[in-house]
């Protein structure tokens, strides 16, 4: 069951690197869901995506131009509009600061990137599993980061 109740469940990526978008969109293709994939490139064209239309499901880089994600994230939650988007941070960044940063400023999961494609269609699937419209996930510090090791 995707997130809206349609046929379609639509995921935006906010990722700069070229390479990690095009892996993602591969191992998002082989998650058994029909998924519409979207890319900001940047923080700013992020945020001007939100405000056109909110997907049913974010991941975000915590490393791009122009804004990163932390105030990204920080712009999100702080708008009511979107109080029942699932933030879902998507990053090689895998350091405490960074992590407890993205809990406590309400981000949903922390997924490290994998390196390899076995781990991200995995990491992927369990993701856009979760029933995010019958409740908004969120974990506990402990089962917040989804380390593909």
């Amino acid at each position: 069951m995707n997130l809206s109740g349609a046929d379609t469940t639509h995921v935006l990526l906010a990722e700069d690197d070229n390479e990690d978008y095009y892996i993602f969109s591969l191992a998002i293709q082989q998650v058994p869901l029909t998924v519409l994939l979207t890319r900001a490139e940047n923080g700013e064209l992020l945020m001007k995506l939100l405000d056109e239309k909110v997907p049913d499901i974010l991941f975000l880089d915590m490393l791009m131009p122009c804004k990163d994600g932390q105030q990204c994230l920080r712009e999100i939650r702080a708008n009511k509009k979107y109080d029942s988007l699932p933030v879902i941070v998507y990053s090689s960044l895998d350091d405490l600061r960074t992590i407890e940063f993205c809990y406590r400023e309400g981000s949903n999961l922390y997924a490290i990137k994998p390196s390899s494609f076995d781990e991200l269609k995995t990491i992927l699937e369990r993701i856009l599993t979760i029933d995010w419209k019958k409740v908004m996930y969120f974990p506990t510090l402990s089962d917040f980061v989804l380390n593909p090791h």
